[in-house]
């Protein structure tokens, strides 16, 4: 069924297809009767199995064509635009990851930036109604002021991957204004939910549960620090896409075709609250109490003490902000994790 919000005339790409946004996102597109390309390079950042579980869920559409490869293969792009007629772009293929950006950056710049530069190209010599590409909360660094606001500085980025996103806002401003392409940058604010990111600390903190391992929870071993952040549903995250895709912005006066979109639950959690939630949410998945090992470690450098979402500029915007609670969100992630990895204890005789 359509939900008014796509156009099953169109033929939308989706790049990073295979990632945890990307197929969420396919799958609701596909559902809807619309014909998606999807491309991803299938890289092994974290467990491909994961990657190729949610690639095979998509493959049985008969509207969905896969192409492996990578958005840093600009001929590929090329060939991949000449072939099909796309009319909108959702580039959601990037190198994820704060930490992991410390440590790698050349495949950071490598993706995130000539990987867009070549998306940027393509849209320009192929023009499409919208390229809607993903930003991330990152960008607003250690920004005291709260709620973050889309008009907020963001010139002081205090890693390497929100250096990145903040010069792909500036790369998609600048081929807006000078080659009219419609662009929509999107700022996620820490995305969860099942089939999700196993590098991401609510994975994270339960893969080493099922471990027997403790986890580390970098606050400088303060219980009650002010550390805090802004989730978001998996689901509420593809809602404020699709409403995006079907309201391109509109060249006003001097201005570019180009905007920004906070995309966050508004209801920041602190640290440990987390922790406890994710507990609870893993008790009752498996019906025994669930306490985890802690061990606790000073920040790491890249790390932002708070993030937290204006949803305002969203709501006037597209007429939606996210829904779904914490508690909601955690317990259909703990319900599919233990499923997934058949982590229910077995009765005698099963």
């Amino acid at each position: 069924m359509n939900s008014n919000y796509t156009d099953t005339a169109k033929t939308y790409l989706v790049t990073g297809v295979a990632g945890f946004i990307g197929f969420f996102l396919t799958k609701r597109l596909l559902d809807e009767g619309c014909r998606v390309v999807g491309i991803d390079n299938m890289n092994e950042y974290y467990d491909v199995n994961l990657k190729y579980a949610r690639l095979n869920m998509l493959m049985p559409y008969e509207r969905f064509t896969f192409i492996k490869g990578s958005i840093e293969d600009k001929k590929l792009l090329v060939r991949l635009f000449e072939n099909h007629r796309i009319n909108i772009v959702i580039n959601l293929a990037a190198q994820a990851g704060v930490r992991h950006s410390i440590d790698n950056p050349d495949v950071y710049i490598q993706s995130n930036i000539i990987g867009f530069y070549n998306i940027l190209e393509v849209c320009r010599y192929h023009p499409v109604e919208h390229l809607v590409y993903a930003s991330s909360s990152s960008v607003y660094g250690a920004n005291k002021k709260v709620p973050f606001e889309e008009k907020d500085f963001v010139d002081n980025p205090v890693s390497l991957y929100a250096a990145t996103k903040k010069t792909n806002e500036l790369m998609a401003y600048t081929y807006s204004h000078l080659y009219s392409i419609p662009s929509s940058g999107l700022r996620f604010f820490t995305v969860y939910g099942p089939y999700g990111r196993p590098d991401m600390s609510y994975y994270h903190f339960t893969d080493r549960y099922f471990r027997n391992e403790p986890i580390r929870i970098f606050n400088n071993g303060d219980i009650e620090d002010d550390r805090y952040r802004d989730f978001t549903y998996i689901d509420d995250i593809i809602e404020g896409i699709v409403r995006v895709l079907v309201n391109p912005p509109a060249k006003t006066n001097n201005n570019a075709a180009h905007r920004v979109l906070n995309i966050g639950g508004s209801s920041p959690v602190k640290l440990m609250d987390f922790v406890r939630a994710l507990e609870m949410a893993l008790s009752k998945a498996l019906c025994k109490e669930v306490v985890f090992d802690k061990i606790f470690e000073s920040i790491r450098p890249g790390d932002v003490r708070a993030t937290y979402a204006s949803a305002k500029l969203l709501e006037e915007t597209v007429g939606y902000k996210p829904l779904t609670s914490l508690k909601e969100g955690l317990q259909r992630f703990a319900d599919w994790y233990v499923w997934y990895y058949d982590k229910k204890p077995k009765r005698a005789g099963t």
